[in-house]
């Protein structure tokens, strides 16, 4: 975290969700001095007053958004911040990493925005990614009560689809099943009868696919249904999740091939450009 506003809107969803898993949350800052070292195999070096201040002021900022009974640990990092976040993240054995996806903060930290998609492609542990038009954090006791997940049938998607129905059963009242067609609707003719059907038959057959990927006993405690759509991956997965007023998108980290979701390149254009938090998963 950097402190901004964005980061801030980031420990309001994690410390959310420590309480409703019964979990510690570390606040973790990386200091990046933007000054030449002194070598080539030499990093900046901050005093041990400097690394002081900056605690300092970490444990005030999150002191000032915790809950009392909430377990929060801060911490600051410094170095090169991809490589420190990871580091952290491994030694605490974290469950999940959240972030906000840019931030805005002083002149020797490093802004949070390219870092994030760094961060999801290195990283083996979940990322939640906020971003800065996220809604405040749900005051309900089930805060995910619309999720969408998007399939590819790849193994990363289905590994996400298993996150999504956990999440769901804990907490949606909806889950919504989303598989994208990257077919470019502009070159079919408009009186190509034969495609059209096959890509109708195409569309059936998909359907019945994501409805059996959900276990009956899910549409007992959820509204499991069963989407598709057709154009570019990324933004028919914010529309759709727009559309179902999601709370919640969860992605695989990469896709099958390059006739499906994507899920590489994808998964980073959807934490750009949604509105709702996106739970990354990678396999």
């Amino acid at each position: 975290m950097d402190r901004s506003e964005t980061s801030a809107r980031a420990l309001d969803y994690a410390l959310m969700l420590a309480g409703w898993y019964r979990a510690a949350v570390t606040a973790f800052e990386v200091i990046w001095v933007n000054v030449p070292p002194v070598s080539a195999t030499s990093q900046p070096v901050l005093s041990p007053k400097q690394l002081e201040a900056f605690a300092d002021d970490l444990q005030r900022f999150v002191d000032a958004k915790a809950p009392a009974d909430a377990v929060v640990h801060t911490k600051i990092g410094h170095g090169p911040v991809v490589r420190a976040i990871r580091q952290e993240a491994r030694e605490l054995h974290a469950d999940l990493i959240v972030m906000g996806t840019h931030g805005q903060g002083g002149f020797e930290r490093f802004l949070l925005g390219s870092v994030t998609e760094k961060i999801l492609r290195t990283v083996t542990c979940p990322v939640l990614t906020i971003p800065p038009a996220a809604p405040d954090v749900p005051t309900v006791s089930t805060p995910f009560q619309s999720i969408l997940c998007a399939i590819d049938f790849s193994p990363a998607s289905l590994r996400a689809l298993e996150y999504a129905l956990l999440l769901a059963e804990e907490s949606g009242k909806r889950l919504t099943l989303l598989h994208v067609f990257d077919w470019d609707e502009d070159r079919l003719v408009h009186d190509d009868r034969a495609t059209r059907e096959i890509r109708q038959e195409h569309r059936a057959a998909i359907l019945v696919r994501l409805r059996a990927l959900a276990p009956a006993d899910v549409r007992e405690w959820c509204d499991c249904r069963e989407m598709t759509a057709i154009g570019r991956p990324h933004e028919q997965v914010v529309l759709a999740a727009a559309g179902e007023k999601a709370d919640l998108i969860v992605m695989g980290a990469h896709g099958r091939r390059a006739s499906t979701l994507l899920l590489g390149s994808t998964t980073n254009q959807v934490v750009r450009h949604a509105t709702c938090p996106v739970l990354t998963i990678r396999t």
